[in-house]
């Protein structure tokens, strides 16, 4: 009866000796999501709160920017075999935040319809991962059968009460092995990152699954004029079929370059309008062939940048780039890191799609008129300024915050020699500012040019 008495009195310190496990978190709760969208004649951004809980609302902030028309918003939450939520949201004259509250009442895909554009979502579940449900689930176990133990050992049984013992032994160490284990796991992908989301693979991200080889085919870009609207069909370069499974990347499912028979640059966001069907307005475009690049980054498949061109009757004049800024271009020959800074004047720059400034390349282009030249263009880039840590600052600001600049420093190794179109981008009193510049990049030494 001693004997039996200590080692359950040992045993009971283990359990309780036993620091507080460091649990790896569970399925990820969510983020704030920033859609960039090309709406009409307004340039947004549409961003999807956090879900706190289900069922409960779901904050949605409509960013506007300068020259946006003033109006109304229809903003409509919508599953499938759930209730629809309808909010309005009002967009004043001045640019910047306008707020509306939509509800859910289950985890799993959603849409949230913007007008015309519908724009996916995912409401994630608050699962716990399988490692948290080992650690409390043998924690529970042991305290059961070591009060089980002990009433065996009080009613003078103490050969049974090494049966629950021993159980609780073994569900103590199950609990220290996955508490202990959890931090070095890596967890649930975030749904819908890899493979289509589902009420099923929401509600259980850690479902074993036979697909090994998450990447899927390239796509198809065919663009065609729609009035004034430019349409953009994506399908499945395998299938034929409508691609509708692009992610956001950089705060857009789609970053749309639109350069005009003379130079001039648009930097757009189609909006979602079906599946594999993208489109945005083109108001005022110059006559001519206007050369495009998208750049779209599909589930499993990667960051994908799909070129094309578009033949536009239309009667509009070059779109004016009055940005101003002093760009120092410390270039190198081809194939060597080359830097170009913008300088704005003003620490009041804010961030935009999640940069603190973008840098739109087209090139080489030769010497000649630009028309024609930027289509055939080999090299098209997109890079990016990263937003530097500010004190006091959050880790990623939105576009209420205006403290960044006067330096935009950009990073890029121009692959060829000759002549490009530079754009550098950035945003100011919800305002985008577009800066043209134009770079002549020396060939490397010993290298013959054409």
């Amino acid at each position: 009866m001693k004997r039996s008495g200590a080692i359950l009195l040992l045993v009971l310190g283990a359990v309780f000796s036993v620091a507080a496990p460091a649990l790896a978190d569970g399925a990820q709760s969510g983020s704030d999501l920033h859609v960039a969208q090309s709406l009409g004649d307004r340039e947004l951004t549409v961003i999807i709160r956090r879900v706190a809980e289900v069922p409960g609302p779901v904050h949605v902030d409509v960013v506007t920017h300068a020259g946006t028309p003033p109006g109304e918003l229809t903003l409509t939450a919508r599953a499938a075999g759930a209730r629809s939520s309808t909010a309005k949201v009002v967009l004043g004259a001045t640019p910047g935040f306008h707020s509306g509250v939509v509800e859910v009442d289950r985890p799993g895909p959603w849409e949230l319809v913007v007008d015309e554009a519908t724009i996916p979502f995912v409401v994630p579940a608050n699962v716990a991962p399988p490692w948290e449900n080992a650690t409390y689930g043998g924690f529970i176990a042991a305290g059961v059968l070591l009060f089980a133990a002990l009433v065996l050992a009080v009613l003078g049984m103490p050969s049974l009460a090494l049966v629950p013992a021993g159980g609780m032994v073994a569900a103590v160490a199950v609990a220290v092995t996955a508490a202990l284990l959890a931090p070095s796991i890596p967890p649930a992908p975030a749904p819908g990152a890899q493979l289509d989301p589902t009420y099923d693979t929401v509600l259980d991200p850690w479902q074993r699954t036979s697909t090994t080889d998450f990447s899927r085919p390239p796509v198809n870009l065919v663009p065609r004029m729609d009035g004034a609207d430019l349409v953009l069909d994506l399908t499945d370069g395998s299938s034929g079929r409508p691609v509708d499974d692009l992610l956001v990347h950089d705060n857009a499912f789609v970053h749309l370059v639109v350069v005009s028979p003379t130079g001039a640059l648009r930097h757009l966001h189609p909006v979602r309008t079906g599946p594999g069907e993208y489109r945005t307005r083109l108001s005022g475009a110059e006559r001519g062939v206007h050369a495009l690049a998208a750049e779209i980054a599909r589930r499993g498949g990667g960051v994908q940048l799909l070129r094309s061109r578009i033949d536009v009757a239309g009667t509009g004049s070059p779109v004016a780039h009055d940005g101003k800024a002093d760009v120092a271009a410390d270039l190198r020959e081809a194939g060597r890191p080359s830097t170009l800074t913008a300088r704005f004047g003003e620490r009041d720059l804010q961030p935009w799609l999640g940069m603190l400034g973008h840098m739109i390349v087209v090139g080489p282009v030769g010497d000649g008129p630009v028309t024609g030249g930027v289509a055939e263009a080999p090299i098209w880039a997109h890079v990016h300024s990263m937003i530097p840590p500010v004190p006091g600052m959050p880790d990623q600001p939105d576009e209420s915050v205006a403290a960044y600049g006067p330096d935009v420093p950009f990073t890029y190794s121009f692959p060829l020699p000759g002549r490009y179109l530079v754009w550098i981008q950035v945003e100011r009193d919800y305002s985008i500012v577009t800066v043209p510049k134009v770079v002549d990049v020396p060939a490397a030494k010993g290298v013959a040019t054409k």
